[in-house]
């Protein structure tokens, strides 16, 4: 029924405090007589298990983006395998993982593993609803060293993977 609003645990859809208080926001939007649609879409559901080490994934998994119709293909790297690491999270294991549509060249799932990766989250969540293709997340350089430059390691990876030449900086 297009004028009833249900929100949180009682619509069935993504039973997540996080996405409870989002649909809330979009109701009230709505009730205010704002033109705000709630997607009925919940694969860019961000989800956490607070365990050690942390999981954490938002979007499509291999399987579930091949299953939907995407060419897809997953590019993984070891977690810790960032100078940032030698901070936080040092020879602890974890993998983290991007699954790319690689028609559009856009990320359309993640998943991270490790000591305290749960805020990489939100970064794969933004370049998932933005469909921020590949060769525009080159432009966002992360700070070193961090535990962000997990970016330009999944990056490369699939470059190399794809046989495409690593970029090279401006001369």
């Amino acid at each position: 029924m297009p004028w009833l609003l249900a929100i949180g645990d009682v619509n069935g859809r993504s039973l997540l405090t996080h996405m409870g208080k989002h649909q809330a926001h979009i109701a009230a939007a709505v009730i205010e007589g704002g033109h705000a649609q709630a997607s009925r879409e919940t694969a860019v559901t961000p989800r956490v298990v607070f365990t050690d080490p942390q999981i954490a994934a938002v979007g499509l998994t291999l399987q579930e983006a091949h299953e939907r119709g995407f060419d897809a293909r997953a590019y993984d790297v070891p977690s810790p395998g960032t100078a940032g690491a030698s901070f936080h999270g040092r020879d602890t294991p974890g993998t983290s993982r991007l699954v790319f549509d690689e028609d559009s060249s856009v990320i359309v799932g993640a998943t991270f593993t490790g000591t305290e990766i749960s805020e990489w989250l939100h970064t794969a969540t933004i370049a998932i609803v933005g469909k921020v293709p590949a060769e525009r997340l080159w432009e966002a350089v992360p700070a070193f060293p961090t535990r962000s430059e997990i970016w330009l390691n999944l990056l490369e990876k699939r470059q190399r993977l794809r046989g495409v030449a690593l970029r090279q900086p401006p001369s």
